[in-house]
Protein backbone atom coordinates (compact mmCIF):
# COMPACT_ATOMS: atom_id res chain seq x y z
CA UNK A 1 0.00 0.00 0.00
CA UNK A 2 1.21 3.49 -0.79
CA UNK A 3 0.99 5.60 2.31
CA UNK A 4 -0.47 9.04 2.13
CA UNK A 5 1.01 11.98 4.02
CA UNK A 6 -1.91 11.67 6.44
CA UNK A 7 -1.09 8.03 7.13
CA UNK A 8 2.54 8.90 7.79
CA UNK A 9 1.38 11.65 10.15
CA UNK A 10 -0.81 9.07 11.88
CA UNK A 11 2.22 6.88 12.49
CA UNK A 12 4.08 9.92 13.81
CA UNK A 13 1.17 10.49 16.19
CA UNK A 14 1.60 6.94 17.53
CA UNK A 15 5.25 7.67 18.23
CA UNK A 16 4.38 11.01 19.80
CA UNK A 17 1.87 9.33 22.11
CA UNK A 18 4.21 6.52 23.17
CA UNK A 19 7.78 7.83 23.30
CA UNK A 20 7.75 10.84 25.71
CA UNK A 21 5.76 9.10 28.45
CA UNK A 22 7.74 5.90 28.05
CA UNK A 23 11.05 7.73 28.20
CA UNK A 24 10.07 9.86 31.20
CA UNK A 25 8.54 6.90 33.02
CA UNK A 26 11.68 4.83 32.61
CA UNK A 27 13.78 7.76 33.81
CA UNK A 28 11.52 8.34 36.82
CA UNK A 29 11.29 4.65 37.73
CA UNK A 30 15.08 4.54 37.62
CA UNK A 31 15.32 7.61 39.84
CA UNK A 32 13.05 6.06 42.48
CA UNK A 33 14.88 2.74 42.15
CA UNK A 34 18.20 4.42 42.90
CA UNK A 35 16.70 6.12 45.95
CA UNK A 36 15.17 2.84 47.08
CA UNK A 37 18.33 0.80 46.64
CA UNK A 38 19.99 2.57 49.55
CA UNK A 39 16.99 2.03 51.79
CA UNK A 40 16.77 -1.67 50.90
CA UNK A 41 20.49 -2.08 51.57
CA UNK A 42 19.92 -0.87 55.13
CA UNK A 43 16.59 -2.69 55.64
CA UNK A 44 15.62 -5.40 53.10
CA UNK A 45 12.14 -5.65 54.66
CA UNK A 46 11.29 -2.28 53.07
CA UNK A 47 11.47 -3.72 49.55
CA UNK A 48 7.66 -3.93 49.20
CA UNK A 49 6.89 -0.30 50.03
CA UNK A 50 9.82 0.90 47.91
CA UNK A 51 8.62 -1.20 44.96
CA UNK A 52 5.15 0.35 45.15
CA UNK A 53 6.63 3.84 45.09
CA UNK A 54 8.92 2.87 42.23
CA UNK A 55 6.04 1.54 40.14
CA UNK A 56 3.92 4.69 40.41
CA UNK A 57 5.74 6.88 37.85
CA UNK A 58 5.67 4.04 35.34
CA UNK A 59 1.99 4.55 34.61
CA UNK A 60 2.53 7.49 32.27
CA UNK A 61 4.34 5.17 29.89
CA UNK A 62 1.31 2.89 30.01
CA UNK A 63 -1.02 5.81 29.30
CA UNK A 64 1.04 6.83 26.28
CA UNK A 65 1.01 3.25 25.04
CA UNK A 66 -2.79 3.06 25.45
CA UNK A 67 -3.21 6.26 23.46
CA UNK A 68 -0.88 4.97 20.75
CA UNK A 69 -2.81 1.69 20.73
CA UNK A 70 -6.11 3.52 20.24
CA UNK A 71 -4.61 5.47 17.34
CA UNK A 72 -3.45 2.16 15.83
CA UNK A 73 -6.96 0.76 16.20
CA UNK A 74 -8.52 3.80 14.53
CA UNK A 75 -5.97 3.61 11.70
CA UNK A 76 -6.53 -0.12 11.17
CA UNK A 77 -2.91 -0.98 11.96
CA UNK A 78 -3.79 -3.92 14.22
CA UNK A 79 -6.29 -5.40 11.78
CA UNK A 80 -3.85 -5.36 8.88
CA UNK A 81 -6.00 -3.02 6.79
CA UNK A 82 -4.24 0.32 7.33
CA UNK A 83 -6.45 3.23 6.36
CA UNK A 84 -5.21 5.86 3.94
CA UNK A 85 -5.65 8.96 6.09
CA UNK A 86 -6.08 12.44 4.76
CA UNK A 87 -3.53 15.03 5.81
CA UNK A 88 -6.16 16.63 8.05
CA UNK A 89 -6.86 13.31 9.78
CA UNK A 90 -3.14 12.77 10.33
CA UNK A 91 -2.79 16.24 11.83
CA UNK A 92 -5.79 15.57 14.09
CA UNK A 93 -4.15 12.38 15.37
CA UNK A 94 -0.95 14.31 16.11
CA UNK A 95 -2.94 16.97 17.99
CA UNK A 96 -4.79 14.24 19.89
CA UNK A 97 -1.46 12.77 21.01
CA UNK A 98 -0.13 16.09 22.32
CA UNK A 99 -1.85 16.08 25.76
CA UNK A 100 -0.53 12.66 26.80
CA UNK A 101 2.84 13.32 25.18
CA UNK A 102 3.41 16.58 27.06
CA UNK A 103 1.71 15.87 30.38
CA UNK A 104 2.72 12.21 30.44
CA UNK A 105 6.36 13.26 30.11
CA UNK A 106 6.17 16.05 32.68
CA UNK A 107 4.05 14.25 35.25
CA UNK A 108 6.24 11.12 35.11
CA UNK A 109 9.31 13.18 35.98
CA UNK A 110 7.52 15.10 38.74
CA UNK A 111 5.92 11.95 40.11
CA UNK A 112 9.32 10.28 40.16
CA UNK A 113 10.68 13.14 42.24
CA UNK A 114 7.80 12.93 44.71
CA UNK A 115 8.03 9.12 44.88
CA UNK A 116 11.78 9.34 45.49
CA UNK A 117 11.03 11.68 48.38
CA UNK A 118 8.45 9.15 49.54
CA UNK A 119 11.22 6.58 49.73
CA UNK A 120 12.84 8.85 52.33
CA UNK A 121 9.57 8.80 54.29
CA UNK A 122 9.54 5.00 54.20
CA UNK A 123 13.19 4.88 55.30
CA UNK A 124 12.55 6.93 58.43
CA UNK A 125 8.88 6.28 59.19
CA UNK A 126 7.60 3.15 57.44
CA UNK A 127 4.21 3.48 59.13
CA UNK A 128 3.65 6.62 56.99
CA UNK A 129 3.83 4.67 53.70
CA UNK A 130 0.23 5.57 52.83
CA UNK A 131 1.01 9.25 52.96
CA UNK A 132 4.01 8.80 50.66
CA UNK A 133 1.82 6.98 48.12
CA UNK A 134 -0.92 9.63 48.30
CA UNK A 135 1.59 12.42 47.70
CA UNK A 136 2.93 10.66 44.60
CA UNK A 137 -0.55 9.71 43.41
CA UNK A 138 -1.67 13.34 43.42
CA UNK A 139 0.71 14.02 40.54
CA UNK A 140 -0.92 11.13 38.66
CA UNK A 141 -4.19 13.06 38.44
CA UNK A 142 -2.89 15.24 35.63
CA UNK A 143 -1.58 12.31 33.63
CA UNK A 144 -5.01 10.69 33.89
CA UNK A 145 -6.68 13.89 32.69
CA UNK A 146 -4.27 14.07 29.76
CA UNK A 147 -4.99 10.42 28.92
CA UNK A 148 -8.73 11.12 28.93
CA UNK A 149 -8.33 14.22 26.77
CA UNK A 150 -6.16 12.37 24.26
CA UNK A 151 -8.45 9.34 24.11
CA UNK A 152 -11.58 11.46 23.69
CA UNK A 153 -9.92 13.32 20.83
CA UNK A 154 -8.73 10.09 19.18
CA UNK A 155 -12.20 8.58 19.43
CA UNK A 156 -13.76 11.69 17.87
CA UNK A 157 -11.69 11.44 14.68
CA UNK A 158 -13.68 9.92 11.82
CA UNK A 159 -11.60 7.56 9.70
Amino acid sequence: MDFTLGTLLGFMAIGLAVIPGGYASSKAVGMVGRAGAGVITEDPDKFGPVLILQALPGTQGVYGFLTGLMIMVKMGVLGGAIQALTTNQGIMFILAAVPIAALGWLSAIFQGQVAASGVNIVAKRPEEMGKAVILAAMVETYAVLALLASLLMVLSINV
